[in-house]
């Protein structure tokens, strides 16, 4: 079994298994349509004690691995929100951490689960279905505690037994009836036995009148992202105005990616809000694997990365592990120093701390570096500024006759060498991609062209043209043709 294929296993599907879909006979119909964009979606909370399978669940009604999900109790923290089509309508979906009463006074443990508490209970306010799961068997004293406090709820609330696969432990399941619940419905999460039925009881109980469907927004993605305990959840929350993130001195607090959305100088933003990324050796978890492979994962799905640093301990290696994930995706990169608030407050300090920065990341020296307090909130309008400067230049675009006139001016400031081994010429230079920015160079002998005199181009570009605080990327390839001759 391959590591794609565990990781499948482990967010509760069949190895060789393509998606949910493939996973089971009676999967959703389709994944979300992303070309459009669904407003006044109805808000479906799944809720319930650990492990009974709630991100199993989310996954399958998602059609794809979303939550993290493992045998170990209490993997989900965040809540987890996401688009998604249940028979055949689209809702917003949230997975919940789960409640969890037998807790040891004192460990960090049990100031874990509190927060987790906390969260679940304040989602439940806004839900407009409470999904709660249960598991076949004898109900546990935290079953029944949360049956209790989910009375003022029993309007909007759907219940589902899970791990009912091929009628096992029905006749247990039937005995949830005795808490007063008007219906029950048998269903395996993990192997797809009636979701067809759950999803339809689902919908049955939403008001729809008010979605409204259209064009999706364009929306600025932000990663954050760093070693744990840097202040990544806390600059998200702030970002988006809510508690979504747990904020908790204890590193390692956030596993899955959480997301949240707000709007600057009349510009949408997406943040993303990933797991503290440690040293590949002490990473022992499979929990913390499975987090940190998400949250490199996310830079793909990112415009602009911002890397917290606590301005405290400065910089470590794996630091510069995380940036060359994010310079080889082609994004905007933002140095954030956090916990600035905690420094001298002169010039000086910032100064030094900055030529450190550009030390170390000898590559990215173009890349913003900014003093920060995410708990004060100081420098957050900076930051954003930056941001959308930055995203101005990946979305640039340079008209090809403008680059090949610039291009004369570089090569006659500069000109190829004229050697009998060495000697080439540089034809013509396209833009070839924006966001990542990436141009073409087409020269008459490219296996000549030194790596020297391609980064003399791309510092020309960047320099000249507009793209001086983002990676920019120049290839070479073969052309006898000039750019004029090629038009004709």
């Amino acid at each position: 079994m391959n590591e794609r294929e565990e990781e499948y296993v482990a967010a509760g599907n069949p190895a060789g298994a393509e998606n949910p879909a493939e996973a089971g006979e009676t999967a959703p119909e389709r994944e979300f349509d992303t070309e459009k964009t669904y407003r006044n979606q109805p808000l479906v909370v799944i809720v319930g004690r650990p492990n009974v399978g709630k991100s199993t669940l989310f996954n399958r009604l998602l059609r794809k691995r979303r939550a993290i999900t493992d045998p170990t109790p209490g993997v989900t923290r965040d809540p987890i929100e996401e688009s998604a089509f249940v028979n055949d309508k689209p809702v917003r979906l949230m997975d919940t951490g789960g409640f969890k009463l037998e807790r040891e006074a004192g460990t960090w443990e049990a100031e874990m689960d509190e927060l987790v508490v906390e969260k679940t209970v304040a989602s439940l306010k806004k839900a407009d279905l409470i999904l709660l799961m249960l598991e076949a068997g004898p109900a546990t004293a935290e079953d029944e505690e949360f049956i209790e406090l989910l009375r003022p709820y029993r309007n909007r609330l759907l219940v589902a037994v899970n791990k009912t696969e091929g009628g096992r432990r029905e006749a247990d399941a039937w005995n949830f009836l005795q808490y007063g619940f008007d219906e029950v419905i048998f269903i395996s999460a993990e192997h797809g036995d009636n979701i067809i039925e759950l999803g339809e009881a689902i919908t049955k109980r939403l008001d729809f009148s008010k979605v409204e469907e259209g064009e999706p927004e364009q929306r600025i993605r932000l990663a954050i992202v760093g070693k744990p305990n840097t202040g990544k959840s806390t600059l998200s929350n702030r970002l988006t105005g809510s508690e979504a993130s747990i904020v908790s001195n204890i590193a390692g607090t956030t596993r899955d990616v959480v997301e949240g959305e707000f709007t600057y100088k009349k510009r949408k933003f997406q943040v993303l809000d990933t797991a503290g990324i440690r040293r590949k050796s002490r990473v022992h978890e499979d929990i913390e694997y499975y987090s940190v492979n998400r949250a490199i994962k996310t830079l793909k799905d990112a415009d602009v990365v911002i890397h917290m640093i606590d301005a405290r301990e400065g910089l470590a290696e794996q630091d510069k592990k995380i940036i060359a994930h994010a310079s080889a995706e082609g994004l905007g990169v933002i140095f954030v120093l956090n916990k600035w608030d905690t420094m001298a407050q002169d010039k000086k300090t910032f100064k030094d701390a900055v030529k450190k920065m550009k030390v170390m990341f000898g590559q990215m020296e173009f890349a913003p570096v900014l003093a920060l307090s995410a708990l004060e909130g100081t420098g957050v309008k900076e930051l954003l500024d930056t941001a959308l400067e930055l995203y101005g230049q990946l979305s640039r675009k340079i008209e090809t006759s403008a680059l090949n006139l610039a291009l004369a001016d570089w090569v006659a400031a500069a000109p190829p060498p004229q050697g009998r081994v060495n000697k080439f010429k540089i034809r013509y230079l396209v833009q070839t991609q924006s966001n990542p920015v990436k141009f073409l160079a087409f020269a008459t002998r490219p296996e000549a062209v030194t790596g020297s005199y391609v980064s003399y181009i791309r510092n020309r570009i960047r320099k000249d043209l507009g793209f001086d605080k983002i990676p920019v990327v120049v290839e070479v390839k073969g052309s006898r043709k000039k750019w004029e001759d090629r038009e004709r």
